[in-house]
């Protein structure tokens, strides 16, 4: 089966690696085991202190609670939460909450130590975390799922807040997941406070724009890329895997700036047309789930042979590790937007790196929720919401900001986009920790 579409706060599952000389993948990387990697790969190229970097490895806290509701039915079902808080040196904890069977402790730490990155290498002031139930939101039922919801808040109250960790959606959960939470911890605080939460409905203190946010910001990011390798927007061809939030809103706006999208897919298959798609007329994850096939189009593409097509910009905006050791070679882009989290196997990456393709990593190109999530944490704080124009304006100008710092990295070293993203996240890190120093 295919990709099915996600939310851009998704993180890979799982990872594989290969022991030296054999050259099959035998062993699953956790996301905790690849992100650590990923941060020590980072602090080779900067003089840091090795035991800021010590600390960086390390949670602060992981709560693990018990979540009991009563089913329709009458019986009891317990399910397992989690609530991974990573590093608060700059800001109040930040990351999404899944629902989801896999999830599990490790998953939940190396996602949030994903957060804490993203947030710096966007200068947000905000550390990172990440939650969830392992649990299949699609055998509840809503009433089911509001329980589920309202009894897990009440189970982390005491360790979340506007001020100490802010939720916000991911897999498997969405805005109206966000308005429960939000609602069942005012409740028990007695007063509203909707800055608890990010990713709310607009009625009830939520952003115009934090939909779109991640999807718009792969198509800014895609955007400066096609610029800087010197090609242009209205001669670019994209094909995007993943047809959700994230995907359609970034195949949209990059079609409304010209660019040819030729191929698109959600987890039943893709459409294809080299002389492009109408991407607007196609149905979303969200309008019309698993609706990509029934768009009339000249052609269509398996999700694998999407990844595969001859095109100047390839958009893995679905699953994570969808780029592997086995397909790197065959990926014809002369670009790669990681639009999903971990879309790209530390192998591929590799492959990737020696053939020169260009890989724009996932803590930039879809920071654009977390910038506005922080955006809806303003609003609330102050009482006040922004237009979309006004929104749209201000992720604009973060997304640039964050482009020129990582580009300049890039130019100064020699490596990767990824390399250069973390460098300048750990940088950033590091320097707030050594600036704090350690108590007592």
């Amino acid at each position: 089966m295919g990709p099915t579409s996600t939310t851009a706060g998704d993180g890979p599952r799982a990872e594989t690696r290969s022991e030296p000389n054999d050259p099959e993948p035998n062993e699953p990387e956790s996301a905790l085991e690849t992100a650590r990697r990923q941060l020590q790969h980072a602090a080779d190229h900067l003089d840091i202190d090795p035991n800021v970097v010590e600390r960086l490895k390390h949670p602060k806290r992981v709560h693990e609670v018990t979540v009991p509701i009563e089913r329709e039915d009458g019986d009891v079902a317990v399910y397992t939460g989690y609530r991974a808080q990573h590093d608060s040196v700059r800001g109040p904890y930040k990351g999404g909450l899944r629902y989801h069977p896999d999830v599990t402790r490790e998953e939940c730490v190396g996602l949030g130590m994903w957060m804490t990155w993203k947030c710096a290498v966007m200068d947000i002031p905000f550390g990172g975390a990440k939650g969830g139930i392992a649990v299949n939101p699609k055998d509840l039922t809503d009433e089911e799922t509001e329980r589920l919801t309202r009894r897990f808040t009440d189970e982390i109250r005491a360790v979340i807040g506007p001020t100490t960790d802010i939720p916000a959606p991911d897999m498997g959960t969405d805005p109206q997941t966000m308005a429960w939470l939000m609602d069942a911890y005012s409740m028990q605080e007695g007063e509203t406070i909707p800055g608890v939460v990010t990713g709310k409905p607009p009625v009830v203190g939520g952003s115009e724009g934090r939909d779109e946010a991640p999807g718009r910001s792969v198509a800014i990011v895609a955007r400066e890329a096609v610029d800087y390798y010197g090609k242009a927007i209205g001669e670019t061809s994209v094909a995007v895997q993943g047809f959700g939030s994230v995907g359609a809103n970034a195949a949209t706006l990059l079609d409304d700036w010209g660019a040819n999208v030729v191929a698109v897919s959600d987890v039943t298959g893709g459409v294809y047309d080299p002389d492009g798609l109408d991407t607007r007329a196609i149905p979303s994850h969200r309008e019309d789930p698993e609706a990509v096939m029934t768009h009339e189009a000249p052609g269509t593409v398996t999700n694998d042979a999407l990844l595969e097509l001859d095109v100047d910009v390839v958009i893995p905006a679905a699953i994570g590790n969808v780029l592997t050791a086995d397909n790197a070679d065959d990926v014809a882009a002369d670009i790669v937007i990681e639009g999903a989290n971990g879309p790209t196997t530390s192998a591929a990456s590799e492959v990737f790196a020696e053939r020169d393709v260009p890989v724009i990593p996932d803590i930039l190109a879809n920071a654009g929720g977390v910038t506005v999530s922080y955006f809806e944490w303003l609003q609330d704080i102050n009482r006040r919401a922004w237009s979309l124009d006004r929104v749209n304006d201000e992720l604009e100008t973060e997304m640039l900001g964050a482009w020129g710092d990582v580009r300049e990295e890039f130019e100064a070293r020699d490596v990767t986009w990824r390399d250069a993203a973390y460098i300048v996240a750990l940088s950033r890190i590091a320097e707030a920790h050594e600036a704090r120093g350690l108590w007592p």
